[in-house]
């Protein structure tokens, strides 16, 4: 069912009608949209549709939207479920566009230089470029985006400056398209003709927008005159559509007039001069020479081809502004009066207001030592006091929102009853003396009735033993920590879902976007010792672990209750309170949520999992014998799984084969490489 608005240029494809909490959760929000409330949360349990219920308030209030993931893979999700939602609208994707990025840094304890390394995803850059377009174009925008939207980008008005208009019969020379192209970063390619390059022949100019995957526009010229525009298909030259007119946008975010780059050359001479001086006043001579060597490097690279390794890094000169002042974002692209969900906003705030701090202290060793220029603090994230400021009316949307939401909501709106009728599950504490014993006889009543059973614990060792103890009783058991490889660890979840063990231990992997159906039971062992596992945010996220079943039910052990179990136990217990009444009320049946196997961790994987896992580690125990011929090979052919998993947002794959590069470059280079923040 299609679904449109008064005024909201949204149209909204409904699979169902909202149910549950759905209705007034969205009636709320509007209305706080409406009211003018800069800050609302809400507050929706495990399985109740937030997704849905965000994708409403868009559609009624029409207001572009940016939505906030704390990480690809949710990204990944939100952004597949938006498409669904707003077939016929923009609905766009801005993550990070590395693979993998190693960033420069310097280790003074071992005197330790490691240079910038990094592996563009191409289509995820065209995603991006699609994104700020869209913006720029249309009101009826969802961009889906990571904390990578508070990194820096073009200036707006610069992008804005460089976009090229067409209209057919408009004068404009052959000789100006070209150089308006070349201007916009836009590469000549006769040959092989690819986003973001244009080709040439006789009075007809083909164009491959960047932002663009699947079409090419031709424009025809006559004299000084445009005849045609036409859309085209790159692949089989096949005409698709003629234009009026057609907007050609920059290759790259980072677009600068040659103008503005011979400025910044003196600006950046300039800047080279007071930083050797002061090295010199304070003799650190080898400092001098570094940042003089170096510099010198860069501006011989900057003068003759416009652009250097690292370029980014003098950001604030190519912009033009002051020290200190932040640099601009996908957020200065959003319209005044755009929305912004949080998503998991008790992760992502937080997570929005570390990403400076790990930046400047890393580019503080850097200009401290002579590697790079003071100015080059000033490529960066925002400062989280930036971020506030940028904010237009923001959604905090959890289930356990944080001190942070608190403080600044203007109303909490609850979606507490789910469509499917499902409860929170029962809370039960017990002792944490004989919490093994306890929890073994638990495990073999659900093993019985083939329900599965998740144990969280507080520390590797402590999985690994118990793994070992409930083994020795004849359980079938694994656990899940951060030493378990990308691969292995979903091939696991599904081993789980399978019924190919039955019960899985892990520590802090097991709380947000974990939603395995089968499991009955969740069990915290020492409940009791307070800290960031066992926070009330971390209880009320584990509980709710097993609020898919219909028997869900949670045992915390523990000697006391502490002030972090009052609370989620007090928490569940009232949503429990709240489902129960609504169901009686209502006539309403629970049922169990049904989803395929294949379904885990986003669809990303399926049956053949297993089969993957399988030919990883044969070809490890090939890459053992490889010559280094064999190994350069079998690296580029890594690189390309990488990038094609990535190209279909298949990001566990592409990070899977991202580790196994990673140790593969380390046995050919002896280089230890990390991921992009």
């Amino acid at each position: 069912m299609i679904v449109e608005y008064p005024n909201s240029p949204f149209r909204l494809h409904q699979p169902f009608p909202p149910a549950g909490d759905q209705p007034a959760a969205i009636d709320a929000l509007v209305e706080g949209v409406e009211d003018g409330l800069m800050y609302q949360t809400l507050l929706g349990v495990t399985g109740s549709g937030k997704t849905y219920t965000m994708a409403n308030v868009i559609a009624r209030t029409g207001k572009p939207a940016l939505v906030l993931a704390p990480n690809k893979t949710l990204a990944a999700q939100l952004y597949s479920e938006f498409k669904e939602f707003f077939p016929e609208n923009a609905v766009e994707y801005f993550v990070s566009y590395y693979d993998y990025y190693q960033p420069e840094a310097y280790v003074p304890s071992r005197d330790l230089f490691i240079e910038k390394d990094s592996s563009i995803n191409e289509h995820i850059e065209q995603m991006r470029l699609s994104a700020t377009k869209s913006l720029l174009e249309r009101r009826d925008v969802v961009i889906v985006a990571t904390v990578s939207c508070i990194y820096g980008i073009g200036d707006p008005a610069d992008y804005h400056s460089m976009i090229l208009h067409l209209r057919e019969g408009e004068k404009l020379s052959h000789r100006e398209v070209v150089q308006r192209l070349v201007g916009m970063q836009y590469t000549r390619a006769d040959l092989d003709f690819k986003r973001g390059t244009f080709r040439v022949r006789g009075d007809v100019i083909d164009v491959f927008p960047a932002e663009n995957a699947e079409h090419a526009v031709r424009i025809e010229m006559f004299d000084d005159e445009i005849e045609h525009l036409t859309v085209f298909d790159p692949l089989t030259g096949h005409l698709k559509q003629r234009l009026a007119r057609f907007t050609v946008f920059p290759s790259s975010h980072y677009v600068t007039p040659r103008a503005t780059v011979m400025r910044a050359i003196e600006a950046i001479k300039e800047e080279l001069r007071d930083r050797k001086d002061f090295y010199i006043r304070e003799n650190m001579l080898v400092e001098a020479q570094r940042i003089e060597q170096r510099t010198r490097f860069d501006l011989e690279m900057l003068t003759e081809m416009g652009f250097c390794k690292g370029i980014e890094n003098y950001s604030r000169h190519l912009s033009g502004r002051a020290p200190g002042e932040p640099p601009p974002t996908l957020i200065d692209y959003l319209p005044r009066d755009a929305l912004m969900f949080i998503d998991e906003s008790h992760v992502a705030i937080p997570q929005v207001g570390g990403m400076f701090k790990g930046d400047r202290a890393r580019k503080e060793n850097l200009v401290g030592f002579g590697f790079r220029l003071p100015s080059a603090v000033d490529n960066r994230p925002l400062k989280f006091e930036e971020f506030e400021r940028l904010m237009p009316q923001s959604i905090f949307v959890s289930a356990t929102p944080a001190d942070y939401e608190a403080q600044h909501q203007g109303q909490v709106v609850e979606q507490v009853v789910r469509p499917t009728g499902l409860v929170d599950p029962v809370v039960i504490v017990r002792p944490a003396m004989t919490q093994v014993d306890d929890l073994l006889m638990e495990i073999r009543e659900r093993v019985a009735v083939e329900e599965r059973v998740l144990v969280t614990v507080l520390t590797k060792r402590l999985a690994e033993e118990l793994t070992n103890y409930l083994a020795e009783n004849g359980i079938k058991v694994r656990y899940l920590h951060s030493d378990i490889d990308t691969v292995e660890r979903v091939e696991i979840i599904r081993d789980l879902r399978l019924g190919l063990f039955d019960v899985l231990i892990g520590i802090n992997l097991l709380r947000e976007g974990l939603d395995i159906p089968e499991v009955s039971l969740v069990t915290i062992l020492d409940a009791d010792k307070e800290g960031f596992l066992r926070s009330a945010r971390s209880l009320i996220q584990t509980i709710g672990r097993a609020a898919r079943n219909l028997n869900g039910t949670a045992i915390l052990y523990a000697d006391r209750i502490t002030d972090s179990m009052k609370a989620a136990i007090g928490e569940t217990e009232r949503r429990r309170a709240k489902q129960v009444a609504h169901n009686e009320a209502n006539g309403i049946v629970p049922r169990s949520v049904k989803k395929r196997i294949k379904d885990i961790i986003d669809g990303v994987y399926d049956a053949g999992a297993a089969a993957e896992a399988q030919r990883v580690e044969s070809a490890r125990a090939d890459y053992a014998v490889m010559d280094e011929k064999a190994l350069a090979k079998a690296i580029k052919a890594l690189e390309k799984e990488m990038n094609e998993h990535a190209r279909n947002l298949d990001f566990e794959k592409a990070a899977a084969a991202r580790d196994e590069l990673f140790r593969l470059r380390q046995r050919a280079f002896g280089a230890d490489q990390h991921d992009a923040p």
